[in-house]
């Protein structure tokens, strides 16, 4: 079957994905995904960072940390924020913990590139290249927020396919449809002030 060209197009702008390469830091923002702090000690364990910042407090939506969506028989937790939960599987990765940097007031992925900026610099930590790990379809919206928060670094996005939705099959299911229009939808409606001030002020 051939694909409406259109979708090769969503696909490029929503996929962002980039071989990782010797950074300052590696950035998570902040989710219930075991996958992505895994992923960040894998990167950390290669030498691609010697810290890893996970962000995150809980979904402004949720109003608590739920728990882990994936592989909680292994971090059943109690978990007060998404900073605990992932710092608690990077430890359990072998991270150690003077390598993990805090971030546990972010509630959406605008706050994560913020907040993270923030925290950074109470380190006095110099960002002049940084890997993000966030799930693949979440990676235009990170990759644009922490641009705006890191202006001067070179981002890499280091994606973990999560959901099964991937850039290969998203249209192939109404819920890759939702989930990747649904990114697309707030690329625009999330950013637009954000975008404003970033150019105009």
């Amino acid at each position: 079957m051939s694909l409406p060209i259109f979708i090769k197009d969503i696909s490029d702008f929503i996929f962002l994905s980039d071989p990782p390469q010797a950074s300052d830091v590696l950035f998570i923002p902040g989710g219930t995904n075991t996958e992505l702090p895994e992923h960040a000690a894998k990167l950390y364990a290669e030498g691609y960072a010697p810290f890893i910042l996970p962000s995150g407090r809980y979904s402004v939506k949720r109003g608590a940390f739920p728990g882990p969506k994936t592989k909680k028989e292994l971090y059943p937790g109690p978990y007060p924020t998404e900073f605990a939960f992932m710092a608690d599987v990077l430890k359990r990765s072998g991270v150690p913990e003077t390598a993990i940097l805090k971030e546990d007031e972010a509630q959406f992925t605008q706050q994560n590139a913020v907040f993270s900026r923030e925290a950074c610099d109470r380190q006095g930590l110099k960002v002049s290249k940084a890997i993000i790990v966030c799930k693949a379809f979440h990676a235009r919206r990170c990759f644009a927020y922490y641009s705006m928060a890191f202006p001067q670094a070179q981002l890499l996005v280091c994606p973990v396919q999560t959901g099964g939705v991937t850039k290969d099959d998203w249209f192939l299911t109404e819920k890759g449809v939702d989930r990747v229009l649904g990114e697309l939808a707030r690329c625009g409606s999330q950013m637009t002030d954000d975008i404003k001030r970033s150019l105009f002020h």
